[in-house]
């Protein structure tokens, strides 16, 4: 009898016990709910906003190289054509640059990039100590005018499969523009605002 009468109140505790804790949990959910739906409304409408906003910003590919550049040649990328490959490649690695341009005078007659200093110098056994630039450089590179805009750049620079494009103006040399150059222009000031509205989309 006194095994039944414990059993009875296991059952009974149980009974008692079960909804209390539903009902708890069912609270939890509730609660969890209440404050997820919420931010989750907010997360929405903030991804909807960037999207418009990312929408409507100008397309910055229509852009000319003109704003790209600061209007002066920049002298510490250029070399002149009996120039040894040894000072070059000093010249590329103190400057932090992958290539210069090649000088005659005040005419630009090639381009010495990296690949050639690998491919037509140490590849092919030569000395950089007496080979002059002129005789490993790439001749008559492709060029484009401060006119042209950063998107046409892109695709010239994707479709020959080069990193760097000198701009030349009336037979001046204007710049040396890099596929990272044009990369950074492309994705300028959009990286702050990305960050801004990640940072909105946390506080929410």
């Amino acid at each position: 009898m006194k095994k039944i009468l414990e059993k009875s109140a296991i059952v009974i505790g149980l009974a008692l016990i079960t909804p209390l804790a539903f009902a708890a949990n069912l609270e939890e959910v509730q609660t969890f709910v209440g404050k997820a739906i919420p931010s989750a409304f907010a997360l929405v409408m903030i991804v909807m906003a960037a999207f418009v906003y990312f929408q409507q910003l100008p397309n910055k590919s229509a852009d000319t190289l003109q704003s790209v550049l600061n209007n002066e040649t920049n002298a510490t990328q250029t070399v002149q054509a009996d120039a040894l490959v040894i000072e070059c490649v000093r010249k590329m690695a103190g400057q932090k640059i992958g290539a210069l341009m090649v000088m005659d005078g005040a005419k630009l007659v090639g381009i010495f990039t990296e690949r050639d200093a690998l491919s037509r110098v140490l590849a092919a056994g030569r000395d950089p100590r007496d080979t002059r630039v002129v005789e490993v450089m790439t001749t008559d590179p492709y060029c484009a005018s401060p006119e042209m805009t950063v998107g046409a750049a892109m695709d010239l620079v994707t479709q020959k499969q080069f990193r760097h494009l000198p701009v030349v103006q009336n037979g001046k040399v204007q710049a040396l523009l890099s596929s990272r150059d044009l990369t950074h222009w492309l994705g300028k000031n959009r990286t702050g605002e990305l960050q801004d509205m990640v940072k909105l989309s946390q506080q929410a």
